[in-house]
């Protein structure tokens, strides 16, 4: 009877040390093959937990909030790209028999203006010097330009994954904000 005894404790003990051992191995976190932000430091953590590492759900968490904004960013930098080729056409069908430009059509070349360096500085862009081989000559060409540019950077951006890099984003903007110099020439001539 004893040796029955022994033979149950014997086993009941190999047993709590097995169901112990993976509850130990259960809580290492698995090792990811990306690697993660750096913590967030400020008002939104509490200083005396600065010092301690993010658990699996607040990585988790962090990541999730991160794509979302990219994706919004995105989303936003798409509508922009949308807008710019809108507001080139419009420019186009308002100069195309008038010789001189209304103040309906210059607040519309300072928002294609602001929307194309917004989507320059978001593609990673800088202000260049940008030679442009045919240049315009007179109001109506320009806005002509202006319209099929503004076009050339709308589709350029919406064939654009949101990750990458785009130096023909950057060149098309470039482009797009030369030829709204010019036009404002134009309009300054007498």
């Amino acid at each position: 009877m004893r040796d029955v005894e022994n033979r149950v404790r014997a086993l009941l003990i190999v047993f709590a040390f097995l169901l112990c051992s993976g509850v130990a191995l259960a809580q290492n976190p698995v090792p990811r093959s990306t690697p993660l932000p750096p913590p967030i430091h400020g008002p939104g953590r509490d200083p005396e937990q600065e010092g301690r590492p993010l658990t699996t759900i607040e990585e988790e968490m962090r990541w999730k909030r991160a794509l979302k904004m990219a994706e919004k960013d995105h989303r936003e930098n798409l509508d922009r790209a949308r807008e710019i080729a809108q507001i080139g056409k419009e420019l186009r069908e308002i100069l195309k028999t008038r010789s001189g430009i209304h103040r309906d059509a210059l607040k519309k070349v300072e928002r294609l203006e602001k929307l194309t360096k917004k989507v320059r500085g978001e593609a990673g862009g800088e202000d260049e010097e940008i030679e442009i081989a045919n240049r315009p000559s007179d109001l109506s060409s320009a806005a002509s330009q202006i319209a099929d540019a503004a076009e050339l950077l709308s589709k350029d951006v919406q064939n654009t994954p949101r990750q990458v890099v785009s130096a023909s984003v950057i060149s098309n903007a470039n482009v797009l904000l030369e030829l709204i110099k010019i036009l404002r020439g134009f309009v300054r001539q007498p």
